[in-house]
């Protein structure tokens, strides 16, 4: 788009996060997404499907499932692994589990049946408010974590270490917990939201924290993730704070699924780093993969989700159509597509739509019967209106055709 018609307040005093960065993404649908007890948990072959959207899209990893929770599991985890391998995939899997030796032996066992290692993506609560209702103390957590982040570096797999509600957690325990399992082999950590509390600038300062006072004094190539949950609806902008910080990675799951209401919505990540010139790949099939999901998790995406649901590029506003039809007979496919839209929906494999409602106006029912290529008359427009102007919503496609004449199968408008 022509950056001389838009003024970009978000970037007056530098962008958020420095253009030239590596920003990767963990999609976690598959596992943490399927936590939420609403959903379906897809066939395996829904799943690969799933897997292979995502690869379609540039995802970068991806949690194929806690092997450790049982047949089906162990199963459909070492199944996507197979076609992760098999497909010659880029997307490079990670196993989920506790920082307990069964659930770590769980993940090992997968890895030799498949003969490839995959990051073990091994988790323990650490918060004062977890530690009082398990009786833990930080010795003990420092332990657990020492054992287990050994045991499976030393089965040789590499180790993604993870605390839970790390954003709750006191500063001396979370530079005890990272510097014991980065001194016990890993290589990569993930800083955690897990009850969606942290605000954007409690995810800067985490991360920032995390990244000076103990990943520096390392001196040691340690990947930084965060891992959002989304209670108080600030889990985007929560992920892009922590990237600003300094986050190498971002965890986020299709619709936003998963535990209460949800994780970091991964349709939204894309879409706002692609538009952070963050990353630059094709998005076209973002629809799909949201669509795909929705459908083998027996999820409804609502009319008003941002980008991939039904309204996001809709309109019936007579004001809005307006601008939108004038920009469209300019020839200019960006320019239509952003006089009323933060979002190109071009750049998604999408388009505006205008409807024709209640609010339309006739510049809605030209334009409508424009795309059709139906010979506008002021009595057709003015047929089409008046009814429009009479119904409590937008018309469907056979109501207008009705009005046109093209169709007798529906007699009046309700």
């Amino acid at each position: 788009m022509n950056h001389e018609l838009i003024y970009d307040w978000n970037a007056y005093s530098g962008p958020e996060v420095p253009a030239g960065r590596r920003v990767m993404l963990n999609d976690e649908t598959l596992r943490d997404g399927l936590q939420n007890p609403s959903v379906r948990n897809p066939a395996i072959g829904e799943k690969i499907e799933i897997l292979h959207l995502m690869e379609d899209l540039g995802i970068d990893m991806v949690n194929i499932g806690l092997p450790a929770a049982g047949p089906r599991a162990f199963a459909d985890t070492e199944s996507l692994a197979r076609e992760i391998v098999g497909s010659r995939m880029k997307i490079r899997p990670n196993l989920a589990g506790r920082t307990h030796k069964s659930d770590i032996q769980a993940m090992i066992d997968v890895c030799e049946r498949v003969g490839t290692a995959m990051e073990a993506a091994m988790f323990l609560g650490s918060s004062p408010i977890r530690r009082l209702v398990e009786d833990w103390t930080v010795e003990h957590l420092q332990r657990t974590t020492e054992e287990s982040v050994k045991f499976a570096v030393s089965e040789g797999l590499p180790v993604m270490y993870v605390t839970e509600d790390t954003i709750r957690t006191d500063p001396p325990t979370v530079i005890a917990l990272y510097s014991t399992a980065i001194r016990a082999g890993a290589r990569a950590i993930v800083l955690c939201d897990t009850v969606g509390h942290a605000t954007p600038r409690g995810a800067y300062n985490l991360v920032k924290f995390v990244i000076e006072e103990v990943v520096k004094p390392f001196g040691e190539n340690i990947r930084v993730d965060w891992h959002g949950h989304n209670d108080r609806g600030l889990a985007v902008a929560n992920s892009i704070a922590a990237l600003a910080a300094g986050a190498n990675q971002v965890h986020a799951v299709a619709l936003a699924l998963g535990e209460r209401v949800g994780n970091t919505p991964m349709e939204m990540m894309l879409v706002n780093l692609r538009l952070l010139g963050l990353i630059d790949r094709d998005l076209s099939r973002l629809k799909k993969y949201s669509e795909t999901v929705a459908r083998a998790t027996n999820t409804v995406i609502p009319p008003n989700y941002p980008i991939v649901g039904r309204d996001a590029f809709r309109t019936q506003t007579g004001v809005h159509a307006a601008a939108i039809a004038k920009a469209s007979k300019r020839d200019d496919h960006e320019l239509a597509n952003a006089i009323y839209s933060g979002v190109p929906a071009h750049l998604f494999g999408l388009e505006q739509i205008i409807e024709i409602g209640p609010m339309s106006g006739r510049s809605n029912v030209v334009y409508w019967l424009g795309k059709r290529d139906i010979a506008v008359t002021d009595e057709l427009v003015d047929r089409i209106l008046a009814a429009a102007k009479q119904a409590s919503s937008v018309l469907t496609e056979t109501e207008i055709l009705a009005l046109v004449g093209l169709s007798t199968n529906t007699k009046h408008v309700s």
